[in-house]
């Protein structure tokens, strides 16, 4: 059977920290950078709930090259800007040490709705995420392979930890944007879904009972998305550097392939409860690659990095027609480097204080452009 790997089209979202270039602490811009970015990148830039937030999303991606040429072409576009307007730019899930109560709010109805609802887990969630989007061929085959790619999300999650300092103080964790985001309702890996109507029914009861006004209102670390045809993958602490951002995203982008091609073949790939997959999202926050996971089909803790290893096997035989060899090649890079976590530390060790690590966020944002 011959498979349709131009329907597993690409978007990529990410959420930037704006800093002051000569403290290296956050900085509300008062949406100065997104409405000069707006001038020349249109809606590829918006406002997010805290003023010292920049989000930007690619366009729609034939394959992993576009990609990387459309978010490489953001970074490079929202630095220039800041630079002109007295800023600086960083990526990473959590900032070092400003802390979010001195932050101001977006005045936006949407963030007024859900600061007053949510109230300080709304004020407090100052993090910095990325969101992979992955194109589908109909919205029955996201459900599908939105239940099947939930047993990877802490793998790939793991590798992306970016976040081991909260508000001045080493956490311990190497995500612990992960621990401030499970303030909020709705989040997590979710349940599986019999079926997309039996999905659809569950957003529209929390409609219905006024729980949520929209589905947008379910931020659960993936979804298949409200609006569009896509597997939206929300797990991710923003990586330090483009090249980490495609390596995910290919990642994401390979491993719906792959279900798709056993599905195609009649073939299943076995489903675990969100109880169970939790467990090893915990220790991917907690250990990032430098943990065991848990392999629930042996029943037996591994090595996260073997496990990685292994995802790499898993996903060999669709990475040639999907064009992301190359890309996907880098996670071997990611796992001699370490995650942006653990280099975050070693800057810790080697200078003794924040600043030094804020300003190594800084230098990493275009760093391989």
């Amino acid at each position: 059977m011959n498979l349709n790997y131009k329907t597993f089209t690409l978007g990529v979202e990410e959420e930037y920290m704006v800093l002051d270039p000569t403290t290296y602490e956050l900085k509300s811009h008062q949406q100065k950078i997104v409405q000069e970015g707006q001038k020349v990148i249109k809606d590829k830039v918006k406002a997010e709930m805290h003023q010292a937030v920049v989000e930007v999303g690619t366009d729609i991606c034939a394959d992993i090259d576009e990609a990387y040429e459309d978010v490489a072409t953001l970074r490079k576009t929202i630095a220039g800007i800041a630079d002109s307007l007295g800023f600086a730019m960083g990526a990473a899930g959590t900032h070092p040490f400003s802390h979010w109560e001195s932050q101001l709010i977006t005045e936006h109805v949407r963030y007024n709705e859900i600061v007053n609802e949510l109230q300080e887990a709304a004020r407090s969630n100052l993090i910095f995420g990325l969101h992979v989007h992955v194109g589908m061929e109909s919205r029955e085959m996201a459900n599908h392979i939105a239940n099947s790619t939930r047993y990877f999300l802490p793998h790939v999650f793991a590798l992306s930890t970016n976040s081991p300092f909260w508000e001045g103080r080493m956490t311990g964790y190497k995500s612990f944007r992960t621990k401030v985001f499970d303030k909020f309702p709705r989040t997590g890996i979710p349940d599986a879904f019999e079926s997309i109507e039996a999905y659809d029914n569950y957003v529209k009861l929390l409609i219905k009972t006024n729980c949520i006004d929209n589905a947008k209102k379910i931020w659960w670390d993936l979804r298949v998305h409200p609006f569009f045809n896509t597997v939206e993958f929300r797990v991710c602490d923003i990586p330090l550097t483009v090249e980490e951002t495609i390596t995910i995203a290919a990642l994401f982008q390979a491993i719906c392939a792959r279900i798709y091609m056993l599905r195609s073949k009649n073939l299943n790939f076995i489903q675990y409860s969100r109880a169970l997959l939790n467990e090893n999202k915990w220790r991917a926050s907690r250990y990032g690659v430098d943990g065991y996971l848990i392999d629930f089909g042996k029943e037996e803790e591994v090595n996260t990095r073997a496990l990685i290893y292994e995802l790499l096997d898993f996903l060999d035989p669709v990475l040639d027609q999907l064009g992301s060899r190359h890309r996907v090649a880098h996670v071997h890079k990611m796992l001699e480097n370490g995650t942006g976590a653990d280099r975050q530390l070693a800057v810790f060790e080697k200078e003794k204080n924040l600043a030094g690590v804020a300003k190594y966020i800084n230098q990493q944002y275009l760093a391989g452009i």
